[in-house]
C-alpha cells in the first residue's frame, strides 16, 4: 500500500473517479496542463482531455455558475477554488443559488457541485491566503461542509463528496498538504459522510477538532497524556455538516469534559455552535465548562501567523485549565 500525501491522494481520488464516470469533470484556475497552484490535478489534462479538466478565467463567480449549469445538465463538476480566501466573489453563487436548488425544485433538481478549496495559515500566505471560512458555510442549509487532516481521509471523503447528490464544499488544510503522509489503498474507497474518527481514545476530557488543528491537538494531547497521565478522547469530525452529533455527545456524557479546538476566529466560530448542541444534550453530565481554543479576533497576521494559529502548547495549557475545573 503506498505512503502519501494530501495531494498524492486528492489527485488520485480525481483519477479514479474521473475513470469511472465520464460525468465528472474538474474546473478551475490553473487546473489544467499546469496542474494546479498545489498541483492538485497534475496529469489529469493529459490524461483525461481538456473538455473534462478546464481551465477557466480568472474568475470565481464564472467557476460557480458554470459548475452550477453543468450540474443541472447532468454533469458532476468539481470546482477548485484556488484558495478559500478568493472564495467570497462567488459566495452569492454558492449560498443562494448552488445551495436552494434541491429546495426550490422540490427535489426536481439536484445540484452534485464539489467544491475543493485550500483553507487555512501556516504557509506565510498573509491575510489574503491564510482564512478558515468554513462557518459561513456550515451556516447554509443545503451545503455539506468537509475538512480531512490526512491523506487517507481526503481520498476517502472526496470520492463520497462526489457521489452525492447534495452539493459539497470541502476545504483542505494547505498547511498539512505534504506534511502530512500514510498508507492510502489504490483501489477507490469511501467514507461516509458525516462520520467523525476517534483519534485516541479516553476517559477525563473531550477534545473535538478538524483539519489542520487534529496535528496539533496530537501534539496536545500526547503530551499532556504523558506528563499529566491523563486520558483524552480526541476526535476528528472529518465532516462539519452534516455533524456526527451521536459520537460527539456519547463521549461528552461520558467524560463530562469538553474542549473545541479550531483555526478560524473565535467568534461566531463553528466551535460555538459545537458547544451549545453538547451543552443542551450533555449538560446533567459536564463537570466543567466548555472551552473553545481558536484563532484570534484579528485580521490573519504575515509576520506572527504562527502566534495566531491555536499551536500544541496553547491547545495543552486549556486541556490542562479543563481537566484542573
Amino acid at each position: 500500500m503506498p505512503e502519501l500525501n494530501i495531494i498524492q491522494a486528492v489527485n488520485g481520488a480525481l483519477d479514479q473517479a474521473m475513470a469511472a464516470d465520464e460525468r465528472v469533470v474538474v474546473l478551475g484556475e490553473d487546473v489544467g496542463r499546469f496542474g494546479g497552484v498545489f498541483r492538485a490535478t497534475v496529469d489529469l489534462h493529459a490524461k483525461h482531455g481538456a473538455h473534462r479538466v478546464v481551465d477557466t478565467p480568472l474568475s470565481e463567480t464564472g467557476i460557480m455558475a458554470s459548475a452550477i449549469g453543468m450540474a443541472l445538465y447532468g454533469l458532476k463538476p468539481v470546482a477548485e477554488i484556488q484558495f478559500a480566501d478568493f472564495i467570497y466573489p462567488a459566495f452569492d453563487q454558492i449560498v443562494s443559488e448552488l445551495s436552494k436548488f434541491r429546495y426550490r425544485s422540490g427535489g426536481q433538481y439536484p445540484c452534485p457541485v464539489v467544491v475543493r478549496t485550500p483553507y487555512g495559515g501556516g504557509i506565510r500566505g498573509g491575510l489574503y491566503h491564510s482564512q478558515s471560512p468554513e462557518a459561513y458555510f456550515c451556516h447554509t442549509a443545503g451545503l455539506k461542509v468537509v475538512v480531512p487532516s490526512n491523506p487517507y481521509d481526503a481520498k476517502g471523503l472526496l470520492l463520497s463528496a462526489i457521489d452525492d447528490p447534495d452539493p459539497v464544499m470541502i476545504f483542505e488544510p494547505k498547511r498539512v498538504y505534504r506534511a502530512s503522509r500514510c498508507e492510502v489503498p489504490e483501489e477507490p474507497y469511501r467514507i461516509p459522510l458525516g462520520e467523525a474518527a476517534v483519534v485516541c481514545p479516553g476517559q477525563d476530557l473531550t477534545v473535538v477538532t478538524w483539519g489542520a488543528m487534529v496535528h496539533e491537538c496530537i501534539e496536545a494531547v500526547d503530551r499532556v497524556q504523558q506528563e499529566d497521565g491523563a486520558s483524552i478522547d480526541l476526535i476528528d469530525l472529518r465532516t462539519l455538516v452534516p455533524l456526527d452529533i451521536g459520537m460527539l455527545t456519547e463521549s461528552v456524557s461520558r467524560t463530562g469534559r469538553l474542549l473545541v479546538v479550531h483555526e478560524a476566529p473565535l467568534t461566531a466560530g463553528y466551535g460555538a455552535e459545537i458547544v451549545s448542541l453538547l451543552t443542551r444534550r450533555c449538560f446533567e453530565h459536564l463537570r466543567a465548562p466548555p472551552e473553545r481554543v481558536a484563532g484570534w479576533d484579528t485580521p490573519f497576521p504575515y509576520t506572527s501567523e504562527m502566534d495566531y494559529l491555536p499551536r500544541a502548547p496553547r491547545i495543552a495549557h486549556a486541556i490542562r485549565r479543563v481537566l484542573a475545573y
